[in-house]
């Protein structure tokens, strides 16, 4: 799946505001906070563009380093489609103790929202391989129904 252009600081985008999610595996503390970009979806095309924001924030005493992501996305009519790869935006970050480490990346969906929930897989220095937790996190759009339950 080809990734969506990222917005950058010199180029802002019109985004909604989310909230955070975090979850923490072994003293690795993930947090994601997702952002809808208005200016690069299109509803009357069924495309619909997130941003989302992660920081890695290694609370642990070992070093690691991200080797593999793993991603699970699914739409509004629950079809789901995994993402996996090597490390992330082209980097396989290693996160000394007490270090973190940011990135921005984005997903479409033909659905005017979703759910996105995952893994990376990192390694210490010892080469012990772990899966550690990203959170279940939600993929809203102001064009989406609103259900009451």
């Amino acid at each position: 799946m080809p990734e969506p252009p990222v917005p950058s600081p010199d180029r802002p985008t019109k985004r909604s505001q989310a909230a955070a999610y975090a979850a923490t595996t072994r003293a690795i503390k993930v947090i994601v906070k997702p952002f809808y970009l208005e200016d690069q979806s299109s509803p009357s095309d069924d495309h619909y563009v997130w941003a989302y924001h992660v920081r890695i924030e290694n609370h642990g005493s070992e070093t690691v380093q991200l080797r593999r992501r793993h991603w699970r996305i699914t739409d509004a009519l629950g079809r789901m489609q995994e993402v996996r790869g090597s490390g992330v935006v082209g980097e396989q970050p290693i996160l000394q103790p007490g270090e973190a480490y940011e990135y921005t990346s984005g997903t479409p969906l033909p659905t005017p929202s979703g759910i996105m929930v995952g893994s990376y897989e990192m390694e210490t220095k010892a080469g012990e391989s772990f899966d550690v937790a990203i959170p279940a996190f939600s993929l809203d759009s102001p064009h989406q129904a609103i259900r009451l339950n």
